[in-house]
């Protein structure tokens, strides 16, 4: 999912009379019988893990030049090229995409709950064995595996399948293609442009 939550800062907070209204703010707290909940509103009395957004590229109207931008050729490296020989996936999309969703912060989480580097939800990432999705190897490891699947399914149509990664498979068939998003028609152009880049960078 594309509208990650770039420069992520984890604060332990311990002052529940703090508010932090329309601030985009997201709090993880774990209840006492073990189950970690994230949320927009704090807990009244439970100690919580504070994540305040600064939003690398998530507005439709980012000022980002995805032709110029700096690449990152080198953060995970070697988790990349092993998940991307495993699945058979081009390593400068995986970097592409990577890029697009969280430009390489680990700790990324969106509004909607999509986690990590590759941007998974919590159902898709237990459906593809992640039980970390903050933990490195294990978001990359299963955000291959999904987009090779869905690459598989488009049979190598890279713009249907970001398309799928970004909207879901569903918008793609109700539409029949990309489906008439702006999220989602500005995500794929900007895993295209960036696939291209991370291609030259990579020869």
């Amino acid at each position: 999912m594309a509208g990650w939550l770039s420069g992520l800062i984890g604060l332990l907070i311990f002052l529940p009379t703090v508010t932090f209204a329309n601030s985009g703010n997201i709090y993880k707290y774990t209840s006492e019988d073990g189950v970690v909940t994230f949320s927009d509103k704090a807990p009244a009395s439970t100690p919580y893990t504070l994540y305040r957004s600064e939003c690398y590229a998530c507005s439709n109207h980012s000022q980002v030049n995805w032709y110029r931008t700096q690449l990152n050729t080198e953060d995970y490296r070697q988790e990349i090229i092993s998940a991307s020989a495993k699945y058979l996936v081009d390593s400068a999309l995986v970097r592409a995409v990577i890029h697009a969703e969280s430009h390489f912060n680990h700790q990324a989480i969106s509004k909607q709950g999509a986690q990590g580097l590759m941007q998974l939800m919590p159902a898709t990432a237990k459906s593809l064995g992640v039980k970390n999705a903050f933990i490195a190897r294990e978001n990359i490891e299963g955000g291959v595996q999904h987009l090779a699947r869905l690459l598989k399914k488009y049979r190598g149509d890279i713009k249907l399948a970001t398309a799928a990664y970004n909207a879901g498979e569903g918008n793609v068939r109700k539409y029949g293609g990309i489906p008439p998003f702006t999220e989602t028609k500005n995500y794929v152009e900007r895993v295209q442009i960036l696939h291209q880049r991370y291609r030259k960078a990579r020869a």
